[in-house]
């Protein structure tokens, strides 16, 4: 499992999933739409955290540039 994401990539993916949480901490989103947004925050800190994602192998993206 290499890593494909890059600084850039990774530290969209924390905000978005830091934003999540304070709509739903402020009770901005509730219900279903929480728990769908959730679940997507989680796996946007887990993929941000590992450097890697699923969804970008298959397609052969890389975001994390030459080194």
């Amino acid at each position: 499992m290499n890593p494909n994401m890059g600084t850039v990539d990774r530290t969209i993916r924390i905000i978005i999933a830091v934003v999540i949480a304070a709509l739903y901490l402020t009770e901005v989103i509730s219900g279903t739409l929480a728990i769908v947004l959730g679940v997507i925050a989680l796996v946007f800190l887990l993929t941000s955290i590992i450097g890697f994602c699923p969804v970008y192998a298959p397609l052969k993206i890389s975001t994390k540039g030459k080194n």
